[in-house]
C-alpha cells in the first residue's frame, strides 16, 4: 500500500507551485512589477519566472519548485576600489539594526525568533548577496521584512561601525593607563583570514590577474588598510551601491510569488526611483604579454619537507561569463584538465613527486567578470618553479595534439546527470550562488539553469568538430598572452612583519591624536561597552512563537531485512528521483590497536589504489563513469544511552543512476575482495596530497581541533576521535609525508583490510525509490555473498563488547517491518575521565579555543535542557561577550550527541580573557537571569536544527547509523518542548559549574608569556 500511494503524492505535489508559475504571461503586471520572461526548466523539475521593478529597474528572478525549504535573497553589486573593506564592513553594519527595527544586531536576534533553516551574508569580489531559507510561511515573511529593512534602511550608526570594522581602543576600555589598539570584528577577522596561506595566494592571484579594476583591491579588507577607512565613507558607498536600481531579488520554492512581490514593492521598493547605478565593471585590458609575480606568506608548520614550501601557479584570463555556453564548455574542459588521476595535469603535475598537491585556486574560476584558468604545484623547493612552469606548457602542447578520451567526456557527463537527479536540502542556497555571479555582471540566470540544453550543445559541438576541446586549450592556454605567473615562498619572520606593519601604522594613528581626541575615545569606548552591556528591547522585532512548532515528527518508513548470511540491511523507499543511495558500517572492534592510527589514512586511499583488475586509473575512470563518487570514513558513535560506550567502524557511501546499480555493486566487491596495495609511488603521491590538505585546513578549523583536543580525555571515544581527526592526526600525516621509506606504512594497509573489509560485523543501508528496492535487495545480497567471511573467529581486542538492538516499533498505521539491527558497541569499564589543558603553538595571528565538559548522554533528561542552555548562553551572553567586546570573529557554546558540552570562539584575539567569559556565562545561567522570552527564543533556534529539512538520500539515516528510532527522537522533542527556567538552572549547577564536571581547555594561537607561566597548560 504504501509504494503506490507515496508515488501518487509524489506526482501530485511536484507540479502545484510549477503550474502556478506557467500562468504567468509576458507582460502581465502584479504588485509593481512585469513579467519579462517565464521559463519551464524540467530537468530541474522548475519553472522560473523573471520579472523588473517598473519604478526602479530592480530585477527579479522567481524560480518556482514544489520543494518546502523556501529562500529570498537580495544581491548589490559592490564594487569597492580599494582595499578598506568597505563592502565587507557594511554587510555586517547593516545587519545591526534599521529603521522599522532599531535593536542592536536585529540579524543575530532573528536567528532565535525564527524557525530559519539559514540565514547569513556573503561579500564577494564584486557582490554582497543576503539570502535566508525558512518552511514556515509565517516566519518568511518576518524575515523578509528585517531583511529589506536591513539592506534598504539601515540605521549605520557610528559605534555599529566600531564594533563590527575597525577602531582605537584601550586595551582595557576601563583603564585609560592602559595602551591603544585596534579592535573591531571585521579586523580580526581578515587578520585571521589571511593566517591561511591558501588563502593569501588566491587573493594574489586574483588581485594580479585582474589589475585594473575592483579585482585589484581585497574586497574583504586587508587588515592593514582597514582602519583607513571612516565611517562617512561607508555611508557613501550605502547610499550609492545598495539602491534598488543595483539590485537582484531572488526567491525560490513553493510559496506564492504574489505575496513575496507584494511585500517587496510595499515595505521597500516603493519608496525609491530609479537612478543610473554606475557600478559596471569594465572588461579587463589584455595583456600584450605575459607576466610574472612573487609574493610571501608565512610558514607552514606541518609542512613535510620544510625546505619545500614554494607554490606556484600559471594562470590564463579567459572569456566573459555572461556567454554561458562557452563558460560550461570551459568549466567542463578544466575538469578534463585537472580532475583525478586520469587528467593530463595530475600526471605530468602531481605524479612528478616535485609538489605535494596543485596549487591553491586550481582549475576554472568564474566569479569574476571575465573568468580565469589557474594550475600549478604546492609544496615545492623555490628552484623547482622553472621545472613547473616547463611542465605545465609541455601539458598544454600534449592536450593540443591528443585531445581526451571519450570515455572521460562521457565520465563528465555522467557527473553532470548525477548532480541534475541528486536532490539537496538546500537547493535554492545552491542556484543563488550558482547564479549570482554571471547576473551581477547582467548576464541571462534563466540560461545558466538549461543545463540539459548546454549537454545537447556540448555533444553537438564535439560530433561536428572532434578537435572542439583542442582548439579550446589552444586559443586559450597556447595563444593567450594574458598568462599570470605567480609565485608564493614563506619567510620566516612574516607574521612579525605583519605585526611589526600593524605597530607602525597604530603607532601613527594614536601620534597623530590630539589630547582631547584620545579623551573622547576613552570615553567613545566606555559608551561602545556600556551599550553591548544594556538589555536591548527587542519588542520591535517579529517572532515565532513555539506554538508555531510542529508538536510531532512525521514517522520514516523503514524495512530491515536479514540476508541468507544474517547481514541486516535496511530499505529505505523514497522519492530519489531514478538515484540508489547505498551505505555499510564495518566494525574496528576486532583490529589491533597498533593498527588504530592508520584507519583514516586507509579510508581515504582504498577508493584509490586500484583492485581486481584495475589500476588506479581505470578505477578513478569506472568509479566517475559509473557511480557518483565511493567514499569511506572513519564512524565513532557514540551510544545514546552511556557516555562510556560507542560503536566504532568505517562507513562506506556511494550513490548511482539505478541503471548503474550493478557496476556500482560489483565496484565494492572488488575493493573488499581485491584491493591493490602494490603502487608505492602513487601511495606516496597521495599521503602527501593529504598531509597538505590537512595542514592547510588548520585555520578554517581551528577551533574544531581545539575542542576535540580539549574533549580528548573526556570520554573512552575521545581519544579515538582525538586519533582519528584531531591534531594527532595532522602530526602523524605530516610524519609519515615526511618518510623517505613509506613501505612500512604501506604494508599496513592489507592488514587493516584483513580486519575490516570482510563480511563479519557489517550492516549495510539502501535509499531508492520504491520501484528499485527489488533490484537494488537482489544486488546488494550478491555482494554480501561474494565477500568474503573470516576463516576464524576474531576476538574483539576490547574484551567488553555490548550488543545493542535497536528498538523500532510499529508506527500509526504504518508498520515498520523486518527485524531489528544490532550494533556490537564497545565499553571501557576502567576509564576515569581527567582534566587536560593544552596550548598548541602556531604562528596565527589571532586564537582558537575549545573548552569541553562531560555531561549526559542523548537519552538521558538533563540532555534537552542542556542543549536548550548551550543555545541560551550563546544567543544572550555569549555572542556579546566574545563577539561584540572582545572583537572574536565567533563564538558560543553547543552540546555534542556524545554528551560533551563546548564552549568554543575562532579568530579571537584573546585567549584567557575568553576563557574567563565562558567561566562568567556560567555564573550567568546559574543566576538564572533569562526569561520566559528568552527560553522561548532558545527553544525556536534548536528547533530549526532538529526540523532542519532531510533530503531523500538522508532518511533514515538517524536510525542506521546512530540507532536513533523516530520514536527517541520523538520523545527528546517532548523533552525539549517541557524545559523551563528551573531545569536550566538546575543543569547550569549539576554540570557546568566549576569543580562539578571534568573539563578540559584547549587553545592554538601564538606564544601566550601567561598560559607560558602557568603549569596546568601543556605546550604542543
Amino acid at each position: 500500500r504504501f509504494r503506490s500511494l507515496s508515488r501518487r503524492a509524489l506526482r501530485c505535489k511536484s507540479v502545484a507551485a510549477n503550474e502556478r508559475a506557467l500562468q504567468y504571461r509576458v507582460g502581465e503586471q502584479i504588485h509593481g512589477f512585469t513579467v519579462e520572461q517565464v521559463t519551464a526548466v524540467p530537468e530541474l523539475f522548475l519553472t522560473a519566472v523573471k520579472l523588473s521593478h517598473d519604478g526602479t529597474g530592480a530585477r527579479y528572478l522567481h524560480v518556482a519548485r514544489e520543494d518546502s525549504n523556501n529562500l529570498f535573497s537580495v544581491q548589490f553589486r559592490t564594487t569597492p576600489m580599494d582595499s578598506t573593506g568597505v563592502p565587507h564592513i557594511l554587510e555586517h553594519t547593516v545587519l545591526c539594526g534599521s529603521q522599522k527595527y532599531p535593536c542592536r544586531d536585529p540579524f543575530f536576534k532573528m536567528l532565535n525568533r525564527s524557525l530559519s533553516t539559514f540565514m547569513n551574508a556573503f561579500t564577494a569580489s564584486d557582490y554582497t548577496l543576503y539570502p535566508f531559507s525558512t518552511q514556515n510561511p509565517k516566519d518568511f515573511q518576518n524575515l523578509l521584512s528585517v531583511y529589506l529593512d536591513a539592506a534598504f534602511f539601515p540605521c549605520l550608526r557610528q559605534l555599529d561601525f566600531w564594533q563590527e570594522g575597525w577602531r582605537l581602543e584601550h586595551e582595557n576600555p576601563a583603564d585609560p593607563q592602559t595602551p591603544l589598539v585596534f579592535k573591531g570584528v571585521v579586523f580580526n577577522e581578515m587578520k585571521g583570514a589571511f593566517v591561511n596561506n591558501e588563502r593569501i595566494f588566491a587573493q594574489h592571484l586574483q588581485n594580479k590577474i585582474l589589475p585594473d579594476h575592483t579585482y585589484g583591491v581585497i574586497s574583504g579588507g586587508d587588515p592593514l588598510c582597514i582602519p583607513d577607512l571612516t565611517w562617512e565613507q561607508l555611508k557613501q558607498f550605502h547610499a550609492t551601491h545598495y539602491h534598488p536600481s543595483n539590485s537582484r531579488f531572488f526567491t525560490y520554492g513553493n510559496f506564492p510569488l504574489e505575496q513575496h512581490l507584494k511585500q517587496i514593492h510595499e515595505e521597500a521598493l516603493v519608496k525609491f526611483e530609479r537612478i543610473e547605478s554606475n557600478t559596471d565593471i569594465p572588461k579587463q585590458k589584455l595583456w600584450e604579454k605575459p607576466r610574472e609575480h612573487r609574493v610571501t606568506c608565512g610558514l607552514d608548520s606541518f609542512a613535510a619537507d620544510p625546505s619545500k614550501q614554494t607554490t606556484v601557479s600559471v594562470s590564463y584570463l579567459l572569456t566573459d561569463i555572461t556567454d554561458t555556453f562557452e563558460t560550461f564548455t570551459l568549466s567542463l574542459l578544466s575538469s578534463l584538465l585537472v580532475d583525478g588521476p586520469n587528467s593530463p595535469f595530475y600526471k605530468a603535475l602531481i605524479e612528478s613527486g616535485v609538489g605535494t598537491d596543485f596549487s591553491p585556486d586550481v582549475g576554472f574560476n568564474g566569479s569574476t567578470r571575465e573568468a580565469y584558468f589557474s594550475v600549478g604545484l604546492q609544496g615545492i623547493a623555490e628552484r623547482d618553479i622553472v621545472t613547473v612552469k616547463q611542465i605545465i606548457d609541455r601539458t598544454v602542447d600534449e592536450v593540443i595534439v591528443k585531445g581526451f578520451e571519450e570515455d572521460r567526456i562521457e565520465a563528465l557527463l555522467h557527473k553532470i546527470e548525477i548532480q541534475l537527479k541528486h536532490q539537496s536540502t538546500s537547493f535554492g542556497l545552491a542556484l543563488t550562488s550558482y547564479i549570482a555571479s554571471c547576473w551581477n555582471q547582467d548576464g541571462d540566470p534563466v540560461e545558466l539553469l538549461k543545463i540539459a540544453d548546454k549537454v545537447s550543445q556540448f555533444r553537438q559541438c564535439l560530433k561536428e568538430n572532434p578537435r572542439f576541446l583542442q582548439e579550446k586549450v589552444k586559443t586559450y592556454f597556447k595563444d593567450n598572452p594574458h598568462k599570470l605567473t605567480l609565485s608564493m615562498s614563506p619567510e620566516e619572520d612574516y607574521h612579525d612583519k605583519q605585526a611589526k606593519m600593524e605597530a607602525e601604522k597604530l603607532e601613527k594613528k594614536v601620534n597623530a591624536l590630539s589630547e582631547e581626541e584620545k579623551t573622547q575615545i576613552f570615553e567613545k569606548g566606555l559608551e561602545l561597552i556600556a551599550l553591548q552591556s544594556k538589555p536591548q528591547d527587542t519588542s520591535c522585532l517579529p517572532a515565532l512563537q513555539v506554538s508555531d512548532i510542529e508538536p510531532k515528527i512525521p514517522f520514516t518508513v523503514l524495512e530491515t531485512a536479514l540476508t541468507a548470511d544474517e547481514i541486516p540491511v535496511q530499505y529505505c523507499a523514497q522519492p530519489t528521483n531514478g538515484v540508489v543511495y547505498f551505505r555499510a558500517v564495518s566494525s574496528l572492534n576486532t583490529l589491533p590497536e597498533e593498527l588504530k592510527p592508520y584507519v583514516p589514512l586507509f579510508c581515504s586511499v582504498i577508493t584509490k589504489m586500484g583492485c581486481g583488475a584495475l589500476d588506479y586509473r581505470e578505477q578513478a575512470q569506472k568509479i566517475e563513469l559509473k557511480t557518483g563518487g565511493m567514499s569511506v570514513n572513519p564512524h565513532i558513535i557514540p551510544d545514546d544511552s552511556h557516555l562510556d560506550v560507542y560503536e566504532q567502524g568505517v562507513l562506506f557511501s556511494s550513490l548511482c543512476l539505478d541503471r548503474n546499480l550493478p557496476d556500482m555493486m560489483n565496484l565494492w566487491s572488488e575493493i573488499f575482495n581485491n584491493p591493490r596495495f602494490e603502487e608505492e609511488e602513487h601511495f606516496r603521491v597521495l599521503v602527501k596530497k593529504t598531509a597538505q590538505e590537512l595542514s592547510n585546513g588548520i585555520p578554517d578549523c581551528g577551533h574544531l581541533y581545539a575542542s576535540i583536543r580539549a574533549s580528548k580525555n573526556l570520554t573512552p571515544s575521545g581519544e579515538l576521535q582525538e586519533m582519528f581527526s584531531g591534531m594527532d592526526q595532522v602530526k602523524l600525516m605530516k610524519r609519515i609525508a615526511e618518510m623517505p621509506d613509506i613501505k612500512p606504512i604501506l604494508r599496513k594497509l592489507p592488514r587493516i583490510k584483513k580486519y575490516l573489509l570482510n563480511s563479519d560485523n557489517i550492516r549495510c543501508s539502501v535509499n531508492a525509490a520504491p520501484q528499485q528496492i527489488p533490484e537494488a535487495s537482489k544486488e546488494v545480497e550478491n555482494f554480501l555473498k561474494g565477500i568474503a567471511r573470516s576463516k576464524k573467529e576474531r576476538k574483539p581486542v576490547r574484551p567488553h563488547v555490548i550488543e545493542k538492538s535497536s528498538e523500532v516499533k510499529p508506527v500509526g498505521s504504518e508498520m515498520v517491518t523486518g527485524v531489528q539491527i544490532t550494533r556490537k558497541l564497545v565499553n571501557d569499564p576502567t576509564f576515569k575521565p581527567c582534566q587536560m589543558k593544552t596550548h598548541f603553538v602556531l604562528p596565527f595571528p589571532v586564537n582558537y579555543i575549545g573548552e569541553c565538559i562531560r555531561t549526559v548522554p542523548y537519552m538521558a533528561a538533563d540532555y534537552a535542557s542542556l542543549r536548550i542552555l548551550a543555545r541560551l548562553m550563546t544567543a544572550k551572553f555569549l555572542h556579546t561577550e566574545i563577539r561584540e567586546k572582545g572583537g572574536a570573529y565567533g563564538g558560543g557554546a553547543k552540546l555534542s550527541p556524545n554528551g560533551i558540552f563546548t564552549f568554543y570562539s575562532y579568530r579571537d584575539p584573546n585567549s584567557l580573557a575568553t576563557l574567563k567569559a565562558f567561566e562568567k556565562a556560567v555564573e550567568w545561567a546559574k543566576s538564572g537571569e533569562f526569561t520566559q522570552q528568552d527560553i522561548d527564543e532558545a527553544k525556536l533556534a534548536v528547533f530549526a536544527a532538529v526540523d532542519a529539512p532531510i533530503a531523500p538520500s538522508d532518511k533514515g539515516m538517524g536510525h542506521f547509523l546512530y540507532g536513533i528510532s523516530d520514536e527517541m527522537k520523538q520523545s527528546h522533542r517532548e523533552q525539549l518542548f517541557a524545559v523551563n527556567s528551573d531545569n536550566l538552572v538546575a543543569v547550569s549547577n549539576k554540570y557546568l559549574a566549576v569543580g562539578k564536571s571534568t573539563r578540559g581547555q584547549a587553545i592554538l594561537g601564538p606564544e601566550n608569556a601567561d598560559i607560558t607561566k602557568d603549569p596546568s597548560w601543556v605546550k604542543r
